[in-house]
């Protein structure tokens, strides 16, 4: 038996691998980043796998290897499922010939994300079936039965980890690949591949037609499981799973247990489930999926179970459950908790400890740092908007920064900018967009503010990576996922080709040039971009030996160094300033601002 410790992401990947993934695509997002590369690591042969610009494209490129018969896999995480979804919606309703899985990750907290989503939310208003895998464990198998479900359905389907699934390591046994031969080859078919109308109406019978076997067959299906005995019921999936696992093996108190994994919800073990209940308590992330289904089945079969979870109060509406949480839950429900309120709801919970807070920051040595501090004093006095995107300069809106004003999500800091710019033409109003989100979808928004004449200064902040997610490459850094040479797409010529006429280039961390550039796009009319250059310090790894040093004889003590740019190696100790030499890279950001030219060393770049 070969056992293996293995990240969830790794286990899915390789679960993938086992199933005979033939493509896998996706673009970078935490949690779901590692399955990808996890199969270009592995590297076996005949599997072809791509970071690409976006999960629309990721998508339409998955769609084609599938109707050619190939199984797909596609990755993103909950928000990139937005981008994907036009391409998805109408692809359930051509299908697929091999088997095609979207793999969406999503973040219950959240923990690094915009919103919080229920991709099974998603799946159901897709009309597409969704599998939950509550461990690594399951999830390493878990996929197999995805693609296999895909391909005896011929459509597409989710398979959905959280958070903790993705990022929690777990020993795998590690299996022999399953059987997954293939006719791979398109075959022409305007009657099934092109989506008309017609075609539409007669396929979304056929999908309502099979959501309703699916729901049958997943109630026989291993991954939703039955166990227990008694009056009283707990239902649950996903993680939250095993906290009610855990939990209910440790109060002790004998009750029934149900374990739901799939969308379609598997209604005929979900009647056999509610026979002879009094209640029913539901603990899942996000939405309350279970909670809906276990009460319309309630309603359909005359059933007088009371269901309680998220909408009932007795679980919490947002964020990630947690050990703690549900054990409390089930222990005020089950009646065996200390000082049990009488209706059992979670709110009487007692409150954790209160954690430390540690708000994120720009890294010491980021270039983004020199980017917006050079904006920041060009702009001083004037009236400016600053509309950011989704990447680490997110960040940019912590103080002392405090230089990003919106953000909403990828590619739309360049296209509120426009917006803004129309109701209050009197403002200056800038657009911080990243290298890798510029390709995803930040070009379209430049192609509109030429189109249609809108004031607006772009800056394209380029350290030379996708840094927020782990380091991805992306078509401007001239490298694919599988390691080859590729390309290397030039952000200053794509600007150029498209209209853009006002075009500068400077080194994010030379701040004298920075703020230059940026006086002169104020002074100028129409687009403008700035393209603010500087390698993530996660690339260029300088050397520690280059820190900058203070000088405490020298230093006044003003503190203008801590104040103004917030860089985590910067500090006070006393009346003088302190550079800490393990976290400094030297990059001389805070030279120019010392008057007194206290701190020295340092590389120029």
């Amino acid at each position: 038996m070969n056992r293996k410790v293995l990240m969830g992401n790794e286990a899915i990947a390789l679960g993938a691998i086992r199933a005979g993934v033939g493509v896998a695509l996706g673009y970078p997002g935490t949690p779901s980043s590692e399955v990808l590369e996890t199969i270009a690591r592995e590297n076996k042969p005949g599997i072809y796998a791509e970071w690409s610009v976006n999960e629309k494209s990721a998508l339409e490129i998955g769609a084609g290897a599938a109707m050619a018969g190939e199984r797909a896999l596609v990755t993103m995480k909950q928000v990139g499922l937005n981008v994907a979804s036009d391409p998805l919606m109408s692809l359930n309703y051509l299908g697929v010939k091999g088997g095609m899985v979207v793999m969406v990750a999503d973040d219950p907290g959240p923990i690094s994300s915009q919103t919080e989503q229920d991709t099974r939310c998603f799946g159901q208003y897709a009309k597409l079936a969704v599998f939950d895998p509550s461990s690594p464990e399951e999830a390493y198998t878990m996929i197999a039965d995805a693609f296999e479900c895909s391909e005896e359905t011929g459509r597409p389907v989710l398979f959905r980890p959280t958070t903790r699934v993705c990022h929690s390591y777990a020993s795998v046994e590690l299996l022999d690949a399953t059987d997954s031969s293939k006719t791979c080859g398109f075959e022409r078919d305007s009657g099934r591949w092109v989506i008309f109308p017609r075609l539409t109406y007669a396929n979304h019978i056929e999908i309502e037609r099979g959501l309703r076997g699916l729901a049958d067959k997943f109630s026989d299906y291993r991954g939703n499981e039955m166990r227990g005995s008694g009056r009283r019921g707990i239902a649950s999936g996903g993680v939250s799973w095993l906290y009610v696992l855990e939990a209910y093996g440790e109060i002790g108190v004998e009750c029934k247990l149900l374990k739901v994994s799939t969308v379609p919800f598997p209604a005929r073990m979900g009647a056999e489930f509610l026979q002879g209940l009094d209640e029913v308590l539901v603990a899942e992330e996000l939405d309350p999926v279970i909670e809906r289904e276990l009460i319309m089945l309630c309603g359909k079969l005359g059933i007088q179970t009371r269901i309680m979870g998220k909408l009932s109060g007795h679980m919490p509406c947002a964020g990630e459950n947690t050990p703690d949480g549900v054990r409390q839950a089930m222990e005020n429900f089950l009646g065996t908790g200390e000082n049990c309120p009488p209706d059992g709801k979670s709110h009487a919970a007692a409150a954790p400890p209160a954690i430390p807070l540690r708000p994120p920051v720009l890294c010491a040595g980021c270039p983004h740092r020199g980017s917006f501090f050079a904006v920041k004093e060009a702009t001083r006095g004037r009236k400016a908007v600053f509309s950011g995107d989704i990447g680490c300069y997110t960040l940019g809106n912590a103080l002392p920064l405090d230089m990003l004003d919106t953000c909403l999500c990828m590619g739309a800091g360049i296209t509120m900018a426009q917006g803004l710019h129309r109701v209050e033409p009197d403002a200056l109003d800038f657009a911080f967009i990243g290298d890798s989100t510029f390709f995803h979808t930040g070009i379209p928004g430049v192609i509109n503010a030429v189109y249609n004449g809108h004031e607006i200064i772009i800056a394209v902040l380029d350290n030379s990576t996708t840094a927020m997610t782990g380091g991805q490459p992306h078509p401007g850094t001239g490298k694919t996922l599988m390691g080859r040479d590729a390309p290397r797409m030039s952000i200053y010529d794509i600007l150029k080709s498209i209209g853009v006429d006002d075009l500068q280039r400077v080194n994010a961390f030379d701040l004298a040039a920075s703020k230059a550039a940026v006086t002169r796009a104020m002074e100028a009319r129409g687009v403008r971009a700035i393209i603010f250059e500087g390698e993530c310090i996660t690339l260029s790894k300088k050397n520690r030996g280059n820190a900058c040093m203070v000088d405490e004889h020298l230093c006044s003590g003003c503190s203008l160094c801590v104040r103004k740019l917030g860089c985590p190696a910067l500090s006070l100790r006393g009346k003088s300033a302190r550079i800490d030499a393990d976290s400094c890279t030297g990059c001389g950001l805070c030279k120019p601002l010392c008057a007194t030219r206290a701190i020295i060393g340092g590389d120029d770049r």
